[in-house]
């Protein structure tokens, strides 16, 4: 009997190691401060489901918010050199205080089937400087102003045109919205 007792707690302390060792790691964040005047803000990779309403609650009307540039294919790096496919868009702070808080609503359409998908996701530690503009991708990478997307969405799997609208919301400041198209053809894959 013993033997048993001691035969189900090392199955379970195995079971338990095990599970742990499924669980997702946080990469390293690269090493050294971001040139001044950067954008700031890096993203836990993790899984990212739709959402089945847009949970943005913001009813601000001060302008000062813009999204523009969604691109999600033939896409650059901010030096302008080629990056693999994936949703990026620049966020414009035209006011005189950074901005933080940042949510993002998104959703994609398969323009064929009409399937559709929306994402939420609060844009935690990126901040945008005053009077400035910054670029914010969803690929996975973990690194500073890149979010985690889902590998399976719409986007990802359909060879069909899929519509993009972006909502994007910073406290006490009006939505700003934009949109995007990713042209029929082969799944996007990015890097």
């Amino acid at each position: 009997m013993k033997n048993t007792k001691t035969s189900l707690a090392a199955a379970i302390a195995i079971g338990a190691l095990s599970l742990a060792g499924c669980s997702a790691t946080t990469p390293a964040t690269p090493s050294g401060a971001p040139p001044a005047g950067a954008p700031t803000g890096t993203a836990t990779p993790s899984v990212v489901l739709p959402v089945a309403v847009d949970p943005i609650t913001n009813t601000a009307t001060a302008p000062g918010l813009t999204v523009s540039n969604v691109l999600l294919e033939d896409n650059t790096d901010p030096s302008g050199k080629a990056i693999g496919d994936r949703l990026q868009f620049t966020i414009g702070n035209d006011t005189a205080n950074p901005l933080s808080g940042i949510e993002v609503f998104y959703t994609m359409t398969d323009a064929t089937t009409g399937a559709a998908e929306s994402y939420y996701q609060a844009l935690d530690e990126f901040i945008v400087p005053a009077k400035a503009s910054a670029t914010v991708y969803f690929d996975n990478s973990g690194e500073s102003g890149h979010f985690p997307e889902n590998p399976f969405s719409v986007y990802r799997s359909s060879t069909n045109q899929v519509d993009f609208v972006v909502e994007v919301s910073a406290p006490g400041l009006k939505i700003a919205t934009a949109t995007g198209a990713k042209s029929a053809g082969t799944g996007e894959t990015g890097d």
